[in-house]
């Protein structure tokens, strides 16, 4: 028993000691602490501030160089090459035929000015845009991103691809730098810059939109006799007015011009579905209009063709309706010299996939006379790999 009064009294009397030592301590820590908030050196406060200022000096530029990225320096080097580009079309109109009782059958003109964006391509003052934007202009007056406006002459177009080529004097000029369509990435960056509803008049300057390449190897139908094959698409901001501006990528490089627009039914405006057209198609043409002011499709090649529909794909045991039939090969025929054969099925040209005739044709659209195509051919459940040279009619 007294062992246990023992051990009780320890154990009270270490306690207490403890919670003396424990307040003791606590105390003096705390009026250290307190003072030191409370009554800061005047050395202390000083450098806090330096270490502060210089702190936010760095934060600051590491702020303004993320702000200066890959699409900004891309849009400082093209962007004095973009142009605005005003038009002047006479169309000539025919009264409907109750007006004609009283007037006569009399043709009448009708001026129609419109805008566009376009791309110098040269120091000494070529300049891109596409067809419909100045193929049938009678005036052209471009506008340079200095404030400077120049009148400019048709060298040649090509309503076929939708590809026009202008020319202003000049010299020095800024120009945009070419790159290769043929290595577009899906999901690389694409940055649109152009005239959109005329608004570049307000600063001399294009405007720029930004998105990714959404798809490529685009086959659209034809418009009003243009054949838009191989397309590039886009959901860059494209809008009226852009047509005929720069497509690039975010090194400052041409890849592609903007051309059309996908508008849904019932809506108007931009719904993030653009097309241009590859910067390696346009080279191949401008070349061309630079020659000769049009583009050489003289040729013929003698194949009959058709679409493959489900009866066709059953009966030659297709896998699906794609690509295009064979029905007649004429004698003498650069497909005939060629070894091209009747009921061979079309399946390729240079790589690119055939689906039916309207895209055949597009496709060839983009050849000249004398010029050779690939063909990859189906005949007996063989792939066959023919050369046909297109002959000058």
């Amino acid at each position: 028993m007294s062992n246990f009064k023992a051990v009780i009294i320890s154990s009270v009397t270490t306690f207490i000691l403890v919670a003396i030592s424990y307040t003791y301590f606590y105390a003096q820590e705390k009026a250290i602490i307190d003072t030191s908030f409370t009554q800061p050196s005047q050395s202390n406060y000083i450098n806090a501030q330096q270490i502060s200022q210089e702190e936010r000096e760095k934060l600051n530029q590491e702020l303004s160089d993320q702000r200066r990225n890959l699409i900004t320096h891309a849009v400082q080097k093209v962007s004095p090459a973009v142009v605005s580009i005003n038009v002047k079309e006479i169309r000539k109109y025919n009264l409907d035929p109750w007006w004609q009782f009283f007037y006569g059958r009399n043709t009448f003109n009708q001026e129609i000015q419109s805008v566009g964006s376009g791309s110098i391509i040269s120091p000494d003052g070529y300049i891109l845009t596409n067809d419909h934007v100045a193929g049938a202009a009678e005036d052209i007056l471009i506008t340079l991103t200095d404030g400077r406006q120049f009148k400019a002459k048709k060298v040649g177009t090509d309503p076929t691809t939708d590809i026009c080529l202008l020319k202003i004097e000049g010299n020095n000029l800024p120009y945009v730098e070419f790159g290769n369509s043929n290595d577009i990435m899906i999901g690389e960056w694409s940055i649109a810059i152009g005239n959109p509803f005329g608004l570049f008049s307000m600063t001399d300057k294009p405007t720029v939109t930004v998105g990714v390449i959404s798809a490529l190897g685009m086959n659209l139908s034809p418009l009003e006799g243009r054949y838009y094959m191989n397309m590039i698409q886009t959901d860059a901001s494209i809008n009226q007015g852009n047509s005929g501006g720069p497509l690039i990528n975010c090194i400052g490089q041409m890849i592609g011009m903007n051309t059309i627009i996908y508008t849904a039914q019932g809506s108007s405006g931009n719904v993030g579905v653009g097309f241009a057209i590859p910067v390696n198609k346009i080279q191949k043409i401008v070349d061309n209009l630079k020659k000769n002011g049009y583009y050489d499709r003289n040729y013929w090649t003698g194949l009959r063709i058709q679409d493959i529909d489900q009866d066709i794909a059953k009966y030659f045991d297709l896998s699906r309706a794609r690509g295009v039939l064979v029905r007649e090969v004429e004698n003498g025929s650069p497909g005939a010299d060629a070894g091209i054969k009747e009921y061979d099925i079309i399946t390729h040209i240079d790589g690119l996939r055939v689906d039916n005739t309207q895209v055949l044709q597009g496709l060839l659209k983009e050849y000249r006379a004398n010029e050779s195509v690939n063909f990859s051919i189906l005949r007996d459940g063989k792939i066959l790999n023919i050369k046909m040279k297109l002959e000058k009619q």
